[in-house]
């Protein structure tokens, strides 16, 4: 029997699927979820009269199985979006808790729990997941009546975790906080470097030592910072010059927060900043080390301008 998928039926239909001890079905004529066990009990209580002819005689497919899901399923909807996120220092801890012989959704949910952005970002990704098994089990119901697939839902993951992030202009108190950050930056660009050359000094590779801080309360400086809603430092972005041109000296995201978004959508806020004071032009140096964040910079329309090479003098 044909039915419609609304919204109301889907979410009866993801919360029936976790309960994986309990045989569901739907009822396709009345367009609820019920236990299989309890059928019986639940054809006694309809009204004799609410059930047409026409209605009997389609009865026979009006009880269907919704789609399956087992624990192998929840297992490999984990392991996907470990694999799917780009902050290395989560996928880790999201894989080690994968590797345990034993309590592996325990000690996934403990991980998630101490990372509230991360956590959201898997409510999403695991009901975008179950919804299209729910859309794909529909689909298949609608090609035996004869109908077209219905197209995929658009995917917002991104727009709710960046729910999670407040954006802001830089205040005096920020400078602490962005100082650590910015040396946890240069220690990497540090440690990136070619082992077989003469590692460059911290102030070879420090983009602000020529513009010393602070971040705010000075003309021709403008930073954005971006915090989480606990209040944590996330990122922050400093750029100086005045019309017609500004100079991104740094764009720095937290090791904790990267692979999230906050980085272009702080680019995409600073953007907007330079505008509003008549910027035409924005340059920026991009570390060999963050080679992978010139994606970003292609997508928010950003051509490569000059390539800039150093050679160690004192090297043999």
């Amino acid at each position: 029997m044909q039915f419609e998928l609304t919204d109301a039926l889907i979410n009866q239909i993801l919360f029936s699927m976790e309960e994986q001890d309990i045989e569901h079905l739907l009822d396709s004529r009345r367009g609820v979820v019920i236990d299989a066990d309890l059928i019986d009990e639940y054809e006694e209580d309809e009204e004799a009269d609410e059930i047409e002819e026409d209605e009997e005689a389609e009865d026979a497919g009006r009880y269907i199985a919704i789609p399956e899901w087992r624990s192998a399923d929840g297992f490999r909807l984990m392991e996907g979006f470990a694999a799917s996120l780009r902050n290395p220092i989560v996928r880790e801890e999201l894989t080690s808790a994968l590797d345990r012989g034993r309590g592996v959704f325990r000690a996934f949910k403990d991980v998630l729990s101490g990372r509230p952005e991360v956590e959201r970002l898997w409510f999403a990704w695991k009901e975008r997941e179950m919804r299209r098994a729910v859309t794909d089990w529909y689909d298949a119901l609608r090609e035996e009546w004869g109908l077209e697939r219905l197209g995929e839902e658009p995917d917002e993951t991104g727009d709710l975790l960046l729910e999670d992030f407040r954006f802001r202009a830089a205040e005096a108190g920020d400078e602490e906080a962005a100082r650590r950050l910015h040396e946890v930056c240069l220690a990497e660009a540090l440690g990136g470097a070619d082992p077989g050359r003469r590692r460059p000094k911290m102030e070879e590779l420090d983009p602000l030592r020529a513009d010393p801080w602070p971040l705010a309360g000075v003309a021709g400086r403008h930073a954005l910072v971006a915090e989480t809603a606990r209040g944590d430092f996330a990122a922050f972005a400093l750029a100086v010059g005045a019309a017609p041109l500004f100079r991104l000296l740094a764009l720095e995201v937290a090791p904790e927060f990267r692979g999230l978004g906050v980085g272009e959508d702080l680019l995409s806020r600073m953007l907007g900043t330079c505008r509003s004071f008549g910027g035409r032009s924005l340059v920026l140096d991009l570390p060999a080390c963050s080679e992978a964040f010139a994606r970003v910079l292609a997508r928010e329309g950003f051509a490569p301008f000059e390539t800039r090479y150093r050679i160690d003098l004192d090297s043999p």
